[in-house]
């Protein structure tokens, strides 16, 4: 069994983003020689999410929409993490959104439906975050 591990930095210049790491990750696939296996795609950061769902925009949409009802940033003194910083509502929209994915790989490539795609969603951005790939298998 062979294991291949990439770490991708992200800066995403604005609190909250979905970002399309799709190619990113198929990249590290191409590179790490593994046609069987599994691959886990996860944020290395508690105030961020990897998840798997529709590149759509008007879904994207839906989904700002639906956390910020959730867990509304504002006001921040409903929050009792909040003090330091004010990203409370960060921390429960990624346990919300989930921390990582996996990808099962069959003959060199993501075994995924015909509409999934792999993305990172930013809660608190403005600084450098980390996702981690790690691919496993022969």
């Amino acid at each position: 069994m062979k294991s291949f591990t990439k770490e991708l930095w992200l800066e995403v210049p604005v609190r909250r983003k979905i970002v399309s790491i799709h190619q990113e990750v198929e990249n590290a696939l191409k590179i790490s020689g593994i046609k069987e296996g599994l691959c886990l795609v996860n944020a290395m950061h508690i105030t961020a999410s990897v998840f798997i769902n529709d590149n759509e925009s008007g879904l994207h949409n839906d989904y700002e929409k639906f956390l910020e009802r959730l867990a509304p940033h504002e006001p921040v003194s409903h929050y009792q993490h909040n003090g330091y910083e004010d990203n409370a509502d960060a921390h429960i929209k990624r346990q919300i959104m989930g921390r990582e994915v996996v990808v099962a790989i069959t003959e060199g490539k993501f075994h995924l439906g015909p509409w999934e795609h792999i993305f990172y969603y930013e809660f608190d951005g403005k600084r450098k975050k980390r996702v981690l790939i790690k691919i496993i298998g022969d």
